[in-house]
């Protein structure tokens, strides 16, 4: 199935520390950005042909880094304190997966921060050897471009930092510097374009998700017999539901976005998706840009305006979660003419949780019987945001929703869960064909522990609240001998359990009534 070597797993829920091997990695970085998708979003394109860089790279380099330094006062608290302690060096699943040196967080930051010491502290300035100092080459600077596109910016090592460092910061710091040399990464920058020009990561269109939606009400309709409807772009609902657009494109995804609208629809509260904000997903947080976090952030707002909604509920994404807990009121607010007897924003999970709480949501749980459930705590969710109004309900609430409409559940061992979570290996813009080999040996941690608990527990499926996260295991779960639909959507088992009653009046979609008017 591949042409490298697969992690063998054990079955024991753990994974030996790998003996350490130099540059095993090396070269095998993502496909770059060509100079239109640079110029798309805004960065340095004057250079002729992929792989190049523009002219002056080093001194634009410097610029960028004293601009991050000066603008992001962490960024330089992370270079200047590390004291090698080694806390770090095996809790990073690409380092387990490939035994690479410069995939240890430690030594991942280092090529950042020699550069660094070299042009920004003293002792780097004038002894340079002392201190570990290196000057910026060409060649420092693909070792960049390989190694920060092998970190997924979960931020496992930093819960294991007795500094708190961020490898994060640095890995998005770096990513920032090289797309403005001409470095940048053609996966991301390519979805970056799509969701400036159309409005989401996949390109959809508006009438291919007027389409989409329409045929998941007859799809529902056809399953149920009760009319569940699928809002878009309609004024005056309670809830913009803002969900990542592979809830609009494949499974298990979609079987996620089915599961929001039968909540929706048991509750009584009105919503609306939209084609103004047809993505959850922020790329730029991945490549560490502010300016492109709050663009994509603004289409959120200008959504919630547009269709004049009380509240905004963000759907089953990892990374998305974080961007609008942590940053979504200094990125897009103040969210003033918002409702504020709710959070802003919520997360969909929260939304069910405090109905399946307060009762108005019948369920069968015996619909899920067919299964053994385990959870995959997906790391922005568990690392990087809170749900709920008690600390930990990020890893409560998705739980507590599991329990409430399944019979079988099954937590995978301690250490691999809650904050200790281990990343899909997909996370952090890596989720492109051109990284297999890192996506699979990055999975490694997560599936021995999934095999743990299938060989130990029976577990059948595993549940999760990431696009990224489900995505990256449906194509690596199966090269550790799992199937691809072991996979599920927490909301895909809530639309298994629940029990539709209320039947309500539909009205005509607003692409269906310009339908009707133009046949007038």
């Amino acid at each position: 199935m591949a042409d490298y070597e697969v992690p063998t797993l054990t079955g024991e829920g753990y994974c030996e520390v790998p003996a350490v091997r130099e540059d095993v990695m090396k070269g095998k970085g993502p496909f770059i950005a060509k100079p239109a998708f640079q110029e798309a979003m805004h960065f340095p394109s004057d250079f002729a042909e992929i792989g190049e860089l523009v002219p002056n790279w080093k001194e634009r380099a410097l610029d960028k880094m004293a601009d991050l330094k000066g603008r992001y006062r962490s960024l330089q608290v992370f270079l200047d304190i590390c004291v090698k302690c080694g806390a770090c060096t095996d809790k990073c699943h690409y380092f387990i997966g490939t035994s690479d040196a410069k995939n240890m967080p430690v030594a991942r930051q280092d090529l950042l921060r020699k550069v660094y010491r070299r042009y920004f502290t003293f002792a780097g300035k004038y002894f340079p050897k002392l201190v570990g100092a290196t000057d910026l080459t060409e060649d420092v600077l693909k070792d960049w471009y390989n190694y920060y596109h092998q970190c997924s910016q979960c931020r496992r090592c930093s819960v294991f930092c007795p500094y708190g460092i961020d490898t994060a910061e640095i890995s998005m710091a770096a990513r920032e510097i090289l797309d403005h040399v001409g470095y940048g990464q053609k996966y991301c920058n390519e979805i970056l374009g799509k969701v400036y020009k159309i409005g989401n990561n996949l390109g959809l269109p508006g009438p291919a998700l007027f389409d989409t939606v329409e045929g998941l009400e007859e799809d529902v309709e056809d399953d149920t017999g009760i009319k569940v409807r699928f809002p878009l772009d309609e004024d005056g609902a309670e809830v913009l539901l803002v969900t990542p657009s592979a809830d609009f494109f494949a499974e298990p995804h979609i079987d996620g976005l089915i599961g929001y609208a039968k909540v929706f629809h048991e509750t009584g509260v009105t919503w609306t998706l939209s084609t103004v904000a047809s993505e959850a997903g922020n790329f730029g947080m991945f490549i560490g840009s502010y300016e492109t976090m709050r663009r994509v952030s603004l289409r959120v707002r200008e959504a919630a305006i547009k269709h004049k909604v009380k509240r905004i509920v963000f759907g089953e994404c990892g990374h998305a979660w974080r961007v609008a807990y942590s940053f979504l009121n200094t990125l897009a607010g103040p969210f003033d003419f918002l409702d504020q007897r709710y959070p802003i924003p919520q997360h969909i999970l929260e939304f069910t949780w405090g109905h399946l709480q307060a009762g108005t949501l019948k369920i069968d749980k015996t619909e899920n019987d067919d299964k053994v459930l385990t959870f995959h705590d997906s790391c922005n969710v568990a690392r990087g945001s809170r749900m709920g109004d008690a600390p930990g309900g990020q890893f409560e609430i998705p739980r507590h929703v599991i329990r409430a409409v399944c019979n079988n559940f099954v937590d995978m061992p301690a250490d691999t869960i809650h904050d200790a979570t281990f990343c899909c290996g997909g996370g952090g813009g890596l989720l492109t064909d051109d990284l297999m080999e890192i996506r699979v040996k990055g999975a490694q941690p997560r599936a021995e522990a999934l095999k743990h608990v299938t060989t130990h527990n029976g577990v059948t499926h595993m549940a999760a609240i990431c696009a990224i996260c489900k995505s990256q295991f449906t194509k690596v779960l199966p090269y550790y001998g799992f199937t691809m639909d072991q996979i599920v959507s927490v909301h895909q088992l809530v639309s298994n359990a629940i029990i539709l009653q209320r039947q309500v009046s539909v009205q005509a979609r607003p692409d269906e009534e310009e339908d009707e008017d133009d046949d007038a």
